[in-house]
């Protein structure tokens, strides 16, 4: 799909798709790919995350990524820190995500999610 979308949309800088096997309503292997520069990333996949609201997932992958584009200039980071952000807003209720950047970082890091205060 990315490589058609590449072709078609040859101004695009950066793509980017979550990656999702769903097993039960509320566990779901969940990871996340990044085209850039003609390069792609991967983001460690997270195998049984157990899912309490699966609204708002993509959003918050979206925002992650976008954040470390902008913040890194690293694509292997941008989707590191957009599928932790995804998996982390899936883990709490509504489409709003309740994740601190402090979470996000942590578990980019190969932390856990767990909550930090």
């Amino acid at each position: 799909m990315i490589q058609k979308v590449t072709r078609d949309y040859p101004n695009f800088k950066v793509i980017a798709t979550t990656l999702r096997t769903v097993k039960t309503a509320t566990v779901n292997d969940w990871g996340a790919i990044c085209w850039a520069a003609g390069n792609f990333y991967e983001a460690p996949m997270r195998k049984d995350l157990e899912i309490f609201d699966r609204v708002g997932g993509g959003d918050s992958f979206a925002s992650g990524l976008i954040y470390g584009l902008i913040t890194t200039g690293d694509p292997q980071m941008a989707v590191n820190y957009g599928a932790a952000h995804g998996a982390l807003a899936m883990t709490t209720p509504g489409d709003t995500s309740m994740a601190s950047l402090r979470e996000v970082e942590a578990l980019v890091k190969g932390g856990s999610a767990r909550v930090i205060r």
